[in-house]
C-alpha cells in the first residue's frame, strides 16, 4: 500500500505477487480492489501494481478535470516512479480507456496491452450504454449511496464527500466525443482485447477494433504463418458488469501474458527440387525414342491383328 507523487497527483498504489510487472486499471467509480476476486490468479507469477486512479478509491481529486490523456500520463509516470523500462498494462472499460491512450501517448513504456470491454470510438458503446452515460451526474449522488461501488468508496476515500464531485466528473468525462482509430497504429505494443457476449459494446465495433490492430482480416492459413500479433477474446456467459471479476477473464489474459513471444510461426521453407525420374528397366519398358502412348498405341494395334 503505497501513494506515488506523479504528474502533479497523489496515487494510490498496490504490489501484489512478483515476476514481470503488470500494471491493473480499474473500471469507472471502481478502484483496485475491484479485481480482488481474480488478483490471486494474476498475481500467482508476476507483479501485479493495482492503481487507483484520479479521484477514485484512495487516490484523492485534484484541480483538473478527468480526462484519459491525462489518466494516462499518470500511468506513464508511474511505470518511471517504479524503476520499470515497460510493464504490461491492463485496464477494464474506464481503465481500459486509460489503458489504451497510454499505449498511444507512450508505446516504449508498454511491453503488452489487454483492454477489456471499452471500445476505440465512442459510439462502439450501444446506444443504451451512451444514454446512461449521459445523465450521469452529482444528481444521481443521493440514490447511488445505496450502490455497491459508494460502499466501497466511503470506506477508503480521503474525501467522502466528493462523491457528488467525482460523479460530476465522472459524467462530464462520459459525454466527450472521441475517436482513437487513426491513433491505433502508434500502438507498438501487442494487444489482446476481450469482451463479453453480452457486452455493452457493440459486436460490429469489436470487430472493427480487431481489424485495426490487423486481427480478422484473412485466414492465418494452416500453419498459422499468417495470423496476426493481436489477439481476441469473447467470454461466454458474461456481461459488461460481471466481465472485470471473472476467473474467465484471467484465463483468457494469462497466456497472452505469459507466452514467449506472440508472432506467427514462419511460413514453411519451399524443400529442394526433385530428381530427376529414373528410367524405367525390364519387360514392357519402352525403348529409347518411343513414349508410352507409342507402347499403348502398339498393344492396342497387336490386340487387334489377325492371329
Amino acid at each position: 500500500m503505497s501513494y506515488a507523487a506523479v504528474n502533479g497527483i497523489r496515487i494510490y498504489y498496490e504490489e501484489h505477487g512478483s515476476g514481470s510487472p503488470l500494471i491493473l486499471l480499474h473500471g469507472g467509480l471502481g478502484m483496485g480492489e475491484m479485481y480482488a476476486p481474480i488478483l490471486p490468479l494474476l498475481a500467482k507469477d508476476r507483479w501485479v501494481i493495482t492503481v487507483d486512479l484520479q479521484a477514485h478509491g484512495h487516490t484523492a481529486d485534484v484541480g483538473r478535470p478527468l480526462r484519459f490523456q491525462t489518466l494516462a500520463d499518470d500511468v506513464a509516470d508511474l511505470i518511471g516512479h517504479l524503476g520499470l523500462a515497460q510493464a504490461d498494462v491492463m485496464g477494464y472499460s474506464f481503465g481500459a480507456a486509460t489503458a489504451l491512450r497510454t499505449a498511444i501517448q507512450h508505446p516504449d513504456l508498454v511491453h503488452r496491452l489487454v483492454l477489456v470491454s471499452h471500445p476505440c470510438r465512442r459510439d462502439g458503446w450501444y446506444p443504451e450504454s451512451l444514454a446512461g452515460m449521459d445523465q450521469l451526474g452529482s444528481q444521481l449522488a443521493e440514490p447511488m449511496k445505496q450502490s455497491p461501488m459508494y460502499q466501497i468508496y466511503s470506506q477508503v476515500a480521503p474525501r467522502v464527500q466528493d462523491w457528488p464531485v467525482l460523479l460530476d466528473k465522472t459524467g462530464d468525462l462520459l459525454r466527450q466525443d472521441f475517436d482513437w482509430s487513426a491513433d491505433i497504429a502508434k500502438i507498438t505494443a501487442p494487444v489482446l482485447l476481450v469482451y463479453a457476449d453480452a457486452d455493452a459494446v457493440r459486436p460490429a465495433h469489436i470487430v472493427e477494433f480487431y481489424g485495426l490492430l490487423g486481427g480478422g482480416l484473412r485466414d492465418a492459413n494452416w500453419d498459422g504463418s499468417a495470423r496476426p500479433v493481436a489477439r481476441l477474446a469473447i467470454l461466454p456467459s458474461h456481461t459488461h458488469y460481471d466481465i472485470f471479476a471473472s476467473p474467465d477473464l484471467a484465463a483468457a489474459v494469462i497466456p497472452f501474458l505469459a507466452a514467449p513471444s506472440l508472432q506467427p510461426p514462419a511460413p514453411p521453407r519451399p524443400g529442394p527440387p526433385a530428381p530427376p525420374a529414373r528410367p524405367v528397366s525390364g519387360p514392357g519398358a519402352s525403348s529409347p525414342g518411343m513414349s508410352s502412348a507409342g507402347i499403348q498405341s502398339s498393344e492396342s494395334r497387336s490386340d487387334t491383328s489377325p492371329a
